[in-house]
């Protein structure tokens, strides 16, 4: 199970949101490369970036981040704002290994097997940010009637392998990563699901590894405010039990 640290940028600074809320934001540095270094030298091989700007649709230059990125020794998950063809195609561009696609997934499903066909399944995942099982878009701000098992399997009909799965009513909330529907996700869509969400501590991450079928998780809050060490989750989630 791979350990993704997450980066989530706004105005060129490292910031979480409660609930993906823009009003209840915490800035955490203004030098996202000295974060990242940071990660890496705890072991690190890959990190979550989010754009959230890109993903509320304010201007920002984040993607100059994501080139100096690039360049580290780590490998970019990057998501936020990737709406069209030309926004997937810059990310790779700047650096980016592999695009986490989100509002433009749901809205344009049938784009996913297209991207999976020019970049590789390896290259795409989907964010299935969810509420109450229904996934949402813009930034979490819009509710859908799409479940996001039903959504899941589409996707994997069309190629697609890796998922991104957040509980977002538990983003940001140190309340505990929401185990039983992540597992729940991979079983029935037969994806590669990362987990993210609320995760707050070492056993969290010893219980996703032995659920036994999840890929990935993604921890944010709790690295930041020093609740869980990355290198010790590192080697729980490679453990064998």
């Amino acid at each position: 199970m791979i350990i993704y640290p997450a980066l989530d940028l706004r105005g060129g600074k490292v910031v979480r949101l409660r609930r993906g809320d823009p009003q209840q934001q915490t800035v955490y540095s203004h030098d996202p490369i000295e974060v990242a270094q940071r990660w890496i030298e705890a072991g690190a091989t890959w990190l979550h970036v989010v754009n959230l700007d890109g993903a509320f649709s304010e201007a920002n230059d984040n993607e100059a981040i994501l080139e100096a990125l690039a360049l580290t020794d780590v490998q970019v998950q990057f998501g936020g704002g990737l709406r069209t063809l030309e926004d997937v195609q810059r990310a790779f561009d700047k650096g980016a290994r592999r695009v986490v696609l989100g509002t433009l997934a749901v809205e344009h499903p049938q784009h996913v097997a297209a991207m999976v066909a020019r970049w590789g399944a390896e290259a795409i995942a989907v964010a299935l940010d969810a509420r109450e099982g229904r996934v949402v878009t813009h930034g979490w701000q819009q509710e859908t009637d799409v479940s996001a098992i039903e959504l899941g399997k589409w996707l994997a009909v069309e190629g697609l392998r890796h998922e991104l799965y957040t509980d977002v009513s538990r983003d940001g909330e140190l309340i505990g990563v929401n185990v039983e529907a992540t597992s729940r996700l991979a079983r029935e869509t037969g994806l590669q699901v990362i987990a993210s969400g609320g995760v707050t501590t070492l056993g969290e991450i010893v219980a996703l590894r032995d659920a036994g079928n999840i890929a990935g998780v993604v921890i944010g809050t709790a690295l930041y405010e020093g609740l869980i060490d990355l290198a010790e989750a590192i080697r729980l989630a490679q453990a064998e039990d």
